[in-house]
């Protein structure tokens, strides 16, 4: 935009105060398009600079946890995978989980890790969390293209995978798990703006809700008389759904995922109603 001032002078661009509780400007987003790209680039660059194996570590982490879900859970306590061949049901479940921890951890530390950058220039605070989205959409990207080569593997040697139409819900899932993540985390980034003990809770949290959620087994080994704290973690019924849809097995419980859609899009709006207040006082308050 253009306007001027009592002087005469012009300027191109006017910065002004949010007057509305929330209002989330898209159009802004669009005009910082290439600081977006920029925080994306560090964020990738600065994860793996100065390492031996680079951006393979993007598949060799879950590759090791995938071997080693399958040693000891696989081999050793026996524990099913619905007729899934072990490294798949594994490695998929460790991928999805990844990638919505990778979210919400990083978009966590939102204004605790950017403080010194936002006390010093203006840009919507979005654009942070949505860089950090991208770069862990890049990493999902990899992994997913292995597990695809891995699928190539089992259906070459026999393995029917059965794929219908629910095939097309997958991309729907990510987005979702994405949004999910990121609602979580902007939450709590404008909570420990104020009380930042509360940081030290998230990485626990997180451990403790991924053995609540089927990542190294699946729901259908869950005795029935603790079914319903599993239905009412919002990220199984899209773990379930994506080997459903992917593998050809899981459990296909359209109620259960829509609450979960549900739960995710009022996460989702919070979180922006909470980040969008927050970011105007955070800087008086960290």
């Amino acid at each position: 935009m253009s306007t001027e001032n009592a002087n005469g002078d012009k300027w191109t661009f006017v910065i002004e105060p949010k007057s509305k509780l929330f209002k989330f400007n898209f159009k802004e987003l669009l005009h910082y398009k290439d600081l977006i790209g920029l925080l994306t680039r560090r964020d990738f660059v600065s994860g793996y600079k100065q390492t031996i194996l680079g951006p393979l570590w993007f598949i060799v982490q879950p590759l090791i946890t995938t071997i080693m879900y399958m040693f000891v859970f696989g081999n050793i306590i026996k524990i099913g995978t619905d007729n899934i061949p072990q490294p798949l049901f594994y490695f998929s479940g460790n991928m999805l989980w990844g990638f919505f921890a990778a979210n919400l951890v990083k978009c966590s530390e939102t204004f605790a890790a950017n403080s010194g950058l936002f006390g010093k220039i203006y840009f919507p605070r979005m654009i942070v969390p949505i860089s950090y989205v991208l770069n862990n959409a890049l990493t999902l990207a990899v992994q997913f293209a292995t597990l695809l080569i891995f699928m190539l593997y089992y259906f070459v040697t026999g393995y029917n995978y059965g794929f219908s139409a629910w095939v097309l819900v997958v991309p729907l899932l990510l987005v979702q798990l994405s949004a999910l993540g990121v609602g979580l985390g902007i939450i709590v980034s404008a909570i420990t703006t104020k009380y930042r003990d509360l940081k030290n809770l998230v990485g626990f949290g997180m451990s403790l809700w991924m053995y609540v959620t089927p990542i190294i087994y699946p729901l259908s080994k869950v005795p029935a008389k603790w079914r319903w704290a599993f239905d009412l973690n919002p990220v199984s019924p899209m773990l379930e759904m994506f080997r459903f849809a992917l593998l050809g097995s899981g459990r296909l419980e359209l109620n259960l995922w829509l609450i979960s859609l549900g739960v995710t899009i009022i996460v989702s709006l919070f979180g922006l109603i909470i980040f969008s207040r927050n970011e105007r006082t955070f800087i008086d308050v960290i």
